[in-house]
C-alpha cells in the first residue's frame, strides 16, 4: 500500500526559539475537565459493555456533556453545598442489537459516579452532584460505518483532521508536568489543595511566568495564615519543578485575584469551582496531548466521549501526536515538528486522504537527510491505527 505522506520544511522558528510563547492546562478538577473526564469514562464504559455483550463496539458519542455549576458557602473549617453541581451525559448509543437491549443509560451513570469519586473525592454525589443521562439513538447512516464486518480497518465517520507535534518546549513541559504533579505528587501531602487546579505559562525571551490558580479545600484550612502558607507552599513547589526543567528566569504566581483585605480569597467546599458559578463542556479545554497552545496549530474537535473505533474527531489528533512523538524520539536533528492527518469519510481510517509531517531541524541537518526515516515511521503508525483504538478502551491514553 503506497500512502500519501509528505514531509515539508516548516517555515517559521521553532516554537522554543520564538520570542513569545503562550502554554495552558486545565487540572482535572477544572469544570472543563470535569465534562472531559466524565465523557471519556462512559465513552470506555460503553466499548467494555458492547465488546462483553456482542463482540464489538457499536455506535455511540457522548462528547456533548454538560456541566451547570453549582452555588456553594465555603468557610474556613468547612462550609457546604447549597444548590448541587449538574451534569448532563448527552450523545447518542446503540441501546438495541439483534434483540438484545444494552443496559446503556444504567453504564453510563456508573462510569460517572466511579470518576468523580476518584478525580473529585471531597463532591458527595447525589448531594453535591447531581449526574443525569440523556443518550439518543445514533444515525442509522452512521451505524452502517460500524458494520463493515468484513473489513480489517475501519472507514472514517468524518472528512476532518488531527494534528500533533513535539517535542515539548521547555514551556510546555513545565505546564504540563506542574498541573499532574500538584494534583498527584503533591496532593498526597497536602489535602487543602483541591483538583481544580489551572496553569498559565508564558515565556518572553529567557523568562518564564508561570501562573497557578489552586483551589483550596475550606475543611483543611484553618484561617488566612493556614490559607496563606497553603498558597506559599504550592508556589515553592512550583517554581522548585520548574528551575527542574530549565535554566531560563522563572517566576511563579499563585491566586493573583486573592484580596485579603476584602477576605477574597480561593476557598472552595469540594476543590472545584464548578461548585460556584463555573460552568463546563467537553472539548472547551485541553487538547489532546493535554495542553492548550496558541503558537502550535489545534484542531478545534472534542477528542473526549468519541467512538474510538473510526471517529477521525478522536483517533487523528491521538495518533497525529503519536507520531510526532515518535519521530521526535527516533529522528536526530528534529528541532520542531508539527503532523496533519485529514481524513475522507468512508476512506479506511489507515489511509488518510493525506498525512503531513513539516519539519524545523537543528542547524547542520537537511530536511533531505532525515526524510525517509520520517516517512517510514509516519507509515508504521498509520499502519497500526487501530492500536490507538484498543489503547484508548483500555485507558492507556489521555484525550486531556
Amino acid at each position: 500500500m503506497s500512502r500519501n505522506i509528505q514531509v515539508s520544511r516548516l517555515d517559521r522558528a521553532a516554537v522554543e526559539d520564538q520570542d513569545v510563547e503562550i502554554v495552558e492546562r486545565k487540572g482535572i478538577g477544572h469544570p472543563d475537565s470535569i465534562s472531559d473526564g466524565i465523557a471519556e469514562s462512559v465513552s470506555r464504559a460503553l466499548s467494555r459493555l458492547y465488546l462483553d455483550r456482542v463482540g464489538k463496539v457499536l455506535h455511540y458519542n457522548t462528547d456533548e456533556t454538560q456541566l451547570v455549576a453549582g452555588n456553594a458557602a465555603p468557610a474556613f473549617g468547612g462550609g457546604e453545598v447549597v444548590e448541587p453541581i449538574y451534569i448532563l451525559i448527552v450523545g447518542r448509543a446503540t441501546k438495541e442489537y439483534d434483540g438484545q437491549h444494552l443496559p446503556v443509560d444504567s453504564t453510563a451513570l456508573a462510569a460517572a459516579r466511579e470518576y468523580l469519586a476518584e478525580a473529585i473525592p471531597e463532591l458527595e454525589y447525589g448531594t453535591d452532584v447531581i449526574v443525569d443521562v440523556k443518550l439518543g439513538e445514533g444515525s442509522g447512516d452512521l451505524q452502517d460505518v460500524f458494520g463493515e464486518e468484513e473489513a480489517q480497518v475501519p472507514m472514517a465517520n468524518d472528512t476532518s483532521f488531527g494534528v500533533g507535534h513535539a517535542p515539548l518546549t521547555e514551556t510546555e513541559r513545565i505546564v504540563h508536568d506542574a498541573e499532574r504533579e500538584l494534583n498527584t505528587t503533591y496532593h498526597a501531602d497536602h489535602p487543602e489543595l483541591g483538583p481544580d487546579v489551572k496553569i498559565m505559562g508564558k515565556r518572553e525571551g529567557d523568562r518564564i511566568d508561570i501562573t497557578v490558580a489552586a483551589a483550596m479545600v475550606d475543611r483543611y484550612v484553618d484561617g488566612f495564615e493556614a490559607y496563606d502558607d497553603a498558597v506559599e507552599s504550592v508556589r515553592e513547589f512550583v517554581t522548585d519543578l520548574a528551575r527542574d526543567r530549565t535554566d531560563r528566569e522563572v517566576n511563579v504566581d499563585v491566586n493573583t485575584a486573592d484580596d485579603y483585605d476584602e477576605g477574597s480569597i480561593y476557598l472552595t467546599v469540594t476543590g472545584t469551582s464548578a461548585e460556584q458559578g463555573d460552568d463546563g463542556s467537553v472539548g472547551r479545554g485541553n487538547r489532546a496531548n493535554g495542553l492548550i497552545t496558541p503558537n502550535r496549530p489545534m484542531s478545534m474537535e472534542a477528542t473526549s466521549g468519541k467512538n474510538p473505533v473510526n471517529h477521525i474527531g478522536k483517533i487523528y489528533n491521538l495518533l497525529s501526536t503519536e507520531i510526532a512523538e515518535s519521530v521526535a524520539a527516533e529522528v536526530d536533528g528534529i528541532r520542531d515538528l508539527q503532523v496533519r492527518l485529514l481524513s475522507q469519510i468512508g476512506r479506511p481510517i489507515d489511509e488518510p486522504h493525506v498525512a503531513d509531517a513539516q519539519v524545523v531541524t537543528e542547524d547542520g541537518v537537511d530536511l533531505d537527510d532525515v526524510e525517509d526515516e520520517i516517512v517510514a515511521i509516519v507509515d508504521a503508525e498509520l499502519a497500526d491505527v487501530t492500536g490507538v483504538t484498543r489503547r484508548v478502551i483500555e485507558g492507556d491514553v489521555s484525550t486531556f
